[in-house]
C-alpha cells in the first residue's frame, strides 16, 4: 500500500493530538458507567431482575444502534457547512448527555415500574446524544486522512485519551461517589469541546455533491468484510465487559479490589497503544490486530482457571487483556479510515461509515446484555450467588465464550482480510 501525504493541518505534535483526542476522555468516562456499572447498579440497588434488566438494555441499545447510521448521515451534512455548525451541534448534544447521565443514576421516581420507564427513556436520550458526539469525533479524525501509521496515530490519540477517561471512571465513582463523578464528567466534556474548537480542521467543503449517501458504505466490499470481523470480535469483548463486576464479586469474591482490577486493565490498554502503533509500522494494521486477538484468547483461557481470592492472578489477567484492548481500540478504526480512502469516499461520507460502525458496536453491546444476562438467570445465577453450578455458568460466560468468539474473529481476519490483501 502506498502511503498518502500527511493530512492538512496535522503535524502529529502532542498539542494537536490533545486538542483532537481530548473529547475521547469524557465520552469514554461516561461509557463505562453506562455499559458496566449501570446494569449492576439497577440490579443491586433497586432489585430489578436480571432478565427484565437485560430486556430493557437490549431494547434501548438496539434503538440507539439503529439510529447511528442516520446520525452518520446527518453528521456528513453538517460537515459540508462549517466547523461552527458542527461545534454548535456538539455543544447541544453534550448538554443533553450530561443531564441524562446524572438522571440515570439519580432517578426522580420510585417503584420498579416507574424506575424501568425512567431508565428506558433516559437511556434512549442519553445514548442518542452520546452517539452524535461520537460520530462527530470519529468522522473528524477520519477526515484528517494519512497513511496507515498516521491514521493509527490519530486514532491512538483519541482512544488513548478515551482509556484515560475510562481509567478515571473506573476509580472515581467508587472513591468519590456517582454524584461527584457526574459533575467531573460535565466539566471534562466542556473542556474537551473547547479543545476540539482548536483542533486541526478537516476540509469542510471538499467534493460534496448532493445529499450524503446512507447506504454507500454497505456497497463497499472492503467495509463489509471489515464490519463482519469487527462484529464478531466486538461481541467477544462486550460479553466480559458486561459480566466483569459479577465475576469479580461472586467468582473471585474480591469486590474491594474492583478499582485495582479496572484501573490496571484500562491503564495497560492506554500504555500499550504506542507499542501497537510501532507494531503497525513493522507488521501492518491487520496482522497487529490479529496478534491482539490471540493475546486475548490466551488471557481469558487462563482466567477460567481462577477462583476465590486469586487477586494477584486476576490483576495479571487485567493487564494482559488491557494490552489486547489497546489493539482493539487503535487498529480497527485505522483500518476503517483506509477503507474510506480507497473507496473514494474521503471528505464526504466519513459520518455514514462511522454511523454503521457504531451501529455494529452497539449491536454487540445489546447482544451481550440481552443474551448473557437472561441466560445466566436461566442457569440459576443471581448477583451474590455462591451456588457451584451458577458460578460455573458465570465462568463459562465470562471466560470461555469470549475465547470461542475471539477464535472466530481471528479466523475471519485471516480469511477475509489478510489473505485478501496478499492476493491483491
Amino acid at each position: 500500500m502506498t502511503a498518502l501525504a500527511a493530512p492538512r493541518g496535522w503535524q502529529g505534535g502532542w498539542a494537536q493530538g490533545l486538542s483532537y483526542g481530548g473529547l475521547g476522555l469524557p465520552l469514554a468516562f461516561v461509557a463505562l458507567p453506562l455499559y458496566v456499572i449501570l446494569p449492576n447498579h439497577y440490579a443491586s440497588e433497586f432489585g430489578i431482575p436480571l432478565a427484565t434488566l437485560g430486556a430493557l438494555l437490549l431494547g434501548a441499545r438496539l434503538l440507539d444502534a439503529v439510529a447511528d447510521p442516520w446520525i452518520g448521515r446527518l453528521v456528513d451534512g453538517w460537515f459540508t457547512h462549517s466547523v461552527a455548525r458542527v461545534l454548535v451541534v456538539a455543544l447541544a448534544a453534550a448538554v443533553v448527555l450530561a443531564a441524562g447521565f446524572r438522571g440515570l443514576f439519580f432517578p426522580a421516581v420510585e417503584g420498579q415500574t416507574a424506575l424501568l420507564v425512567w431508565c428506558a427513556v433516559l437511556l434512549a436520550v442519553t445514548y442518542l446524544s452520546y452517539s452524535v458526539l461520537s460520530v462527530i469525533h470519529q468522522a473528524w479524525g477520519a477526515r484528517l486522512g494519512g497513511g496507515e501509521d498516521q491514521r493509527a496515530r490519530i486514532v491512538s490519540w483519541r482512544e488513548g485519551l478515551a482509556l484515560l477517561g475510562v481509567l478515571v471512571a473506573s476509580v472515581l465513582p467508587s472513591v468519590a461517589g456517582l454524584s461527584v463523578a457526574s459533575v467531573v464528567f460535565a466539566l471534562a466534556l466542556a473542556a474537551a469541546l473547547a479543545l476540539l474548537a482548536r483542533a486541526p480542521q478537516p476540509d469542510f467543503h471538499a467534493h460534496v455533491t448532493g445529499a450524503p449517501d446512507l447506504v454507500a458504505p454497505l456497497s463497499t466490499p472492503g467495509f463489509r468484510r471489515l464490519l463482519a470481523i469487527f462484529l464478531v470480535n466486538g461481541v467477544a469483548s462486550a460479553v466480559p465487559a458486561t459480566l466483569v463486576l459479577f465475576f469479580i464479586r461472586d467468582r473471585l469474591q474480591a469486590p474491594a479490589f474492583e478499582p485495582l482490577f479496572l484501573a490496571s486493565y484500562f491503564a495497560a490498554g492506554a500504555l500499550s497503544m504506542p507499542l501497537w502503533v510501532r507494531a503497525v509500522a513493522r507488521f501492518g494494521l491487520a496482522r497487529a490486530w490479529g496478534a491482539g486477538m490471540v493475546l486475548a484468547i490466551v488471557t481469558f483461557a487462563w482466567a477460567a482457571l481462577l477462583g476465590s481470592g486469586d487477586v494477584a492472578a486476576f490483576t495479571a489477567v487485567c493487564v494482559a487483556s488491557g494490552i489486547a484492548l489497546g489493539a482493539d481500540l487503535t487498529l480497527p478504526g485505522a483500518l476503517l479510515a483506509g477503507v474510506i480512502q480507497r473507496a473514494g469516499h474521503g471528505q464526504r461520507l466519513e459520518g455514514a461509515y462511522f454511523g454503521w460502525w457504531n451501529f455494529a458496536t452497539k449491536l454487540n453491546l445489546a447482544l451481550a446484555a440481552g443474551i448473557a444476562l437472561p441466560l445466566l438467570g436461566a442457569f440459576g445465577y443471581a448477583p451474590g450467588s455462591q451456588d457451584a453450578e451458577a458460578l460455573r455458568a458465570l465462568t463459562i460466560a465470562y471466560c470461555l465464550l469470549p475465547c470461542a468468539l475471539k477464535l472466530a474473529a481471528t479466523a475471519l481476519l485471516w480469511t477475509l482480510w489478510i489473505r485478501k490483501e496478499e492476493d491483491e
